[in-house]
């Protein structure tokens, strides 16, 4: 079965960095993009990154490029997210969530380009 499960949120103070790892079971991250999302109450659920192992693309927001970092373990079939020069407009649910590459190029940044999703993970950035 595919799995995705996210960890590493927590609260942290403005400023601060915190790493979310997704990590995978299930597929191969030649076959699959990662993405990671987040949503806020009341908010839509965002792209924030997503990494293609097999051509080695990595894709991110304007609101965190240069503050964020995707990466894959390959050793761990995981994908982390390093996140630094945290603002508390990055407080939300991050989740994984993995695309299959057969399906051919989509818009990374969609939520319905994805076809399994992680439980999410808590991440709050105190001011």
């Amino acid at each position: 079965d595919v799995q995705l499960v996210e960890s590493g949120g927590g609260l942290v103070q403005a400023g601060g960095s915190l790493r979310l790892s997704c990590a995978t079971s299930g597929f191969s991250l030649d076959d699959y993009a990662i993405g990671w999302f987040r949503q806020a109450p009341g908010k839509e659920r965002e792209g924030v990154s997503s990494i293609s192992r097999s051509d080695a693309a990595t894709y991110y927001a304007d609101s965190v490029k240069g503050r964020f970092t995707i990466g894959t373990d390959n050793a761990k079939n995981t994908v982390y997210l390093q996140m630094s020069s945290l603002k508390p407009e990055d407080t939300a649910v991050y989740y994984c969530a993995a695309y299959l590459l057969a399906f051919g190029p989509e818009p990374w940044e969609s939520w319905r380009t994805y076809h399994y999703w992680g439980q999410g993970t808590q991440v709050t950035v105190s001011s």
